[in-house]
């Protein structure tokens, strides 16, 4: 397929207001990426509106968009949507989750239907309209989590809601394979953002920081360009949930 550059390629972006998705957002657009940003909650507004501003001045083109994705039409909406305002979608990111550290005997059926709804549906409907309205050659990439290879207890409704992702992935890929598109997962260790810190203790967070071969969390700045890669000329990597971590898990 020869060299893949991001200059007027449409990028969606569950999640592209802030953290991960943000940094994926300001850095696509500074290489000329057209960014459709998507945001959940009112509470995330104003730092996606900071990313579009950040878009716009890098010289990229884009809008933001408030959905809750648990509800699958709305999925199918902000796809619709990124078509009709940018012209298609080349590149589809998500980024969307939710964690939680909690011991497996106090889970309620709540807890398990709110992680399985953001983690596992929002990522299987995703990926099912990528597949549907994604350009030809078009790039699908999720973000999972290292705890797929870890051995621990306290997250299992998380982990647990994660672990499909590998599945969806590698039969999207089969079946989207004919018309060149790549679909993969990458699966970050705990990253050093504020989705990371609101559950754990100091001792945990010490903990993770000393458990990575490499030394320390995770920074989103190391994970952006492995994401990049793959939508680019990583494509020929399909099917595949790439554990990005710095050694704190393996298989």
């Amino acid at each position: 397929m020869g060299k893949i550059d991001l200059k007027n390629k449409v990028v969606l972006i569950t999640g592209g207001g802030k953290n991960l998705g943000s940094l994926i957002s300001r850095t696509f657009a500074a290489k000329g990426a057209k960014i459709a940003i998507h945001y959940n909650s009112n509470s995330s507004k104003v730092d996606s509106e900071k990313t579009l501003a950040a878009v716009k001045q890098a010289g990229g083109d884009g809008f933001i968009y408030q959905a809750d994705l648990t509800k699958i039409e709305n999925i199918t909406k902000l796809f619709d949507e990124t078509i009709s305002r940018l012209g298609g979608i080349d590149i589809a990111i998500n980024t969307a989750g939710m964690v939680l550290k909690k011991p497996y005997a106090e889970t309620t059926e709540e807890d398990y239907d709110t992680m399985f709804d953001i983690n596992s549906k929002i990522a299987y409907f995703f990926i099912q309209e990528a597949g549907k309205k994604l350009n030809e050659n078009g790039k699908i990439c999720n973000i999972a989590t290292s705890l797929l290879a870890a051995y621990t207890g306290l997250y299992s409704t998380y982990a647990g809601a994660k672990a499909p992702t590998e599945h969806f992935v590698r039969m999207a890929s089969k079946e989207f394979g004919e018309r060149g598109i790549s679909v993969t997962n990458v699966a970050p260790g705990p990253m050093d953002t504020p989705f990371f810190y609101g559950q754990e203790s100091d001792d945990a967070v010490a903990y993770h920081k000393s458990a990575s071969a490499l030394g320390g969390l995770t920074k989103i700045e190391d994970i952006v360009p492995i994401v990049e890669f793959l939508v680019t000329d990583g494509w020929w990597i399909t099917g595949q949930t790439i554990f990005a971590n710095g050694g704190y898990t393996t298989r």
